[in-house]
């Protein structure tokens, strides 16, 4: 398998077929066993967990975004922040305290803003609300690298996929076009 630059790629599949595996395989967390990963020239990659294990629970959210990046300074920090529904004080609080939705808002803005040109994200809407998965879909339909993602969020995967991998019996189905293409060509 290829991944273009510019591709917007969802993997799809039951629970337990391995799609968190991949994408960990993918990003290098995890080994594979069975094949090798051969990365582009120039690539930087964001990660983004569903367990959060990115972030620092004992700093405040605007320390976490702060040292998600040496270029970044607190007034670019508060605004994407902000986008995010993170404002005023609320930017002072320690991770710790925050919901699961929360959390998970703070590290998709840590994985956004780390200047990555591949962002490789394990099912970034659970735990938010609809607003916050619009507001995600529209920051990474704005988002100019390339993307691969896990998810069962119907609205989230139309929104913003453009190539569909499916994991179904320990093989990958590649279908190149939009999410309701493939749903009428399933």
């Amino acid at each position: 398998l290829a991944i273009d630059k510019g591709s917007r790629v969802v993997i799809l599949g039951l629970n337990g077929a391995g799609k968190t595996t991949l994408l960990r395989m993918l990003a290098g967390v995890t080994e594979s066993d069975t094949g090798t990963v051969e990365p582009g020239h120039g690539l930087k990659i964001g990660y983004y967990a569903q367990e959060h294990e990115t972030l620092d629970y004992e700093r405040t959210i605007l320390e976490n975004m702060l040292s998600s990046s040496r270029e970044i300074r607190e007034p670019e920090a508060r605004n994407v922040l902000g986008s995010f529904l993170f404002t005023g004080d609320d930017v002072h609080k320690p991770v710790k305290v925050l919901s699961g939705g929360e959390r998970a808002r703070v590290a998709l803005t840590k994985t956004i803003i780390s200047k990555a040109n591949f962002l490789m994200l394990d099912e970034p809407t659970n735990h938010l609300d609809m607003h916050s998965v619009e507001l995600l879909a529209d920051a990474l339909n704005k988002y100019e690298g390339t993307l691969i993602f896990v998810s069962h969020d119907r609205f989230f995967i139309s929104k913003t996929a453009n190539k569909i991998w499916e994991i179904d019996n320990h093989q990958i189905i590649e279908f190149k076009g939009s999410y309701q293409e493939w749903l009428e060509w399933k």
